[in-house]
């Protein structure tokens, strides 16, 4: 259900895009393939192929491509959120709290505020108390 759901929000139309579209549409086909196999076998051969959806090779995992370059973090300041931050995957947590200090938003706040606390959670948040 996450993927059909994924590929029914995915709106790329570029050539890679496209690929991409194909490759998730053949991973749900041959998924479902054992469940409903008649369907499978037609949506199967609309997508261009031959022979039955069931006798093909399952989709392999590649573990490449499940590791992310960056991630998107949460700013806060005394827990209400500021601002939204995309991190390299690999940044530690000083450079991951110099960026969210330096935010446009997150300085407004802070502002004639001092900062009595920084609390970084890697690839979830970071949380900024102040008081005035």
């Amino acid at each position: 259900m996450e993927l059909s759901n994924a590929i029914g929000k995915f709106d790329d139309s570029s050539e890679l895009g496209l690929a991409v579209s194909r490759e998730a549409l053949e991973a749900c086909v041959l998924l479902l393939s054992p469940i409903t196999p008649h369907l499978c076998h037609s949506l199967w051969e609309a997508l261009g192929h031959s022979g039955p959806a069931i006798e093909a090779t399952w989709p392999v995992v590649d573990e490449s491509a499940l590791t992310r370059d960056s991630i998107e973090l949460v700013v806060q300041v005394n827990g209400k959120l500021r601002a939204r931050l995309e991190v390299p995957a690999s940044a530690d947590k000083a450079s991951i709290e110099k960026l969210a200090m330096e935010h446009e938003n997150v300085q407004r706040f802070l502002e004639g505020n001092t900062v009595r606390k920084v609390i970084v959670v890697p690839g979830k948040l970071v949380n900024i108390v102040v008081s005035g």
